[in-house]
């Protein structure tokens, strides 16, 4: 069925304890699991011992806040690597959820030239492909390359809710009519089936105890992006097939469909799904990173 190498390891964990030990806050350990200094077995062929130092600049998409990359940028960490996770505006501390596209552009952008970094490395998840899209327009020689892991790449003048399938995009303009502060918020059934597919009902559980209602104004903005489809910057895209956020058939979902509007790019593949591998296998994610990132 999947075009794709299967990894033998991509079937659940029933052990906690082989969890790798990590320094990760609310909303995705806190209060549940006793996490131990034993690394995850299915996880320990992902422990490459000499790695490129590189720096990352992780931008999380919708129904998160920066907290979704915690266990990704420890394993990244303890390999060398230097990791910043910006926050963006309407998501994390910031209770104003009346915002636009520009103004989470804005955040992640301040952010890097307030602490003056370069040479680094982008990634965008989800909805943070268009962030670092947009990113990217305004401090390209800043950047060493892109990266979109399981991203949108939108057109030029194109919104990311014109590439939802229509039932999608019709619930989410009820939910989001529904609510009374112009947001939306998945209901369980959606996020358990759509966003952590391959995890076990306790690790969706879990998962969504961290999911925020997602400001909606950004999702349906169309935005102009003719400048960075004159960028050079080197991009890659990190496709986990397992991933059912978006449908795989034609028309819709990640690779090739998003992927290949980057021009020239590196693929690489994973066998995971949108959300549950940050918490299950993040040595997993961290390595892909790495590969998709490296020279």
């Amino acid at each position: 069925m999947f075009p794709y190498l299967q990894l033998n390891d991509h079937f659940r964990y029933p052990d906690f304890r082989f969890m790798p030990i990590v320094y990760y806050n609310f909303p995705y350990s806190a209060g549940w699991c006793n996490w131990s200094n034993v690394a995850l077995e299915s996880d320990l062929r992902y422990q490459s011992p000499v790695q490129q130092q590189l720096t990352f600049v992780l931008v999380h998409g919708s129904w998160a806040d920066a907290h979704f990359w915690d266990r990704v940028a420890a394993v990244l960490r303890s390999h060398g690597h230097i990791v910043y996770t910006p926050e963006y505006a309407g998501h994390g501390k910031d209770p104003n959820k009346d915002v636009t596209h520009a103004m989470i552009t804005k955040s992640v952008v301040d952010f890097i030239l307030k602490l003056n970094l370069s040479n680094f490395i982008l990634v965008g998840h989800s909805f943070g492909g268009t962030v670092i899209q947009k990113v990217a327009e305004q401090i390209p020689a800043r950047i060493k390359r892109l990266v979109f892991w399981d991203a949108f790449v939108l057109k030029d003048g194109e919104s990311l809710a014109e590439e939802l399938p229509p039932p999608t995009r019709q619930g989410f303009e009820q939910l989001r009519a529904s609510s009374n502060d112009d947001t939306i918020m998945l209901p369980f059934p959606l996020f358990r089936d759509l966003f952590v597919n391959t995890a076990t009902f306790e690790e969706a559980k879990h998962l969504y105890a961290g999911v925020i209602p997602e400001p909606a104004k950004p999702l349906f903005e169309k935005l102009d992006l003719k400048t960075f489809y004159k960028l050079s910057i080197p991009k890659s895209y990190l496709y986990f097939y397992q991933d059912n956020a978006l449908p795989q058939g034609e028309g819709f979902g990640w690779n090739p469909h998003m992927s290949t509007r980057l021009g020239q790019f590196r693929l690489i593949v994973g066998d995971g799904d949108h959300f549950t591998d940050t918490l299950t296998r993040p040595g997993m994610l961290a390595q892909k990173l790495y590969e998709a990132g490296r020279d």
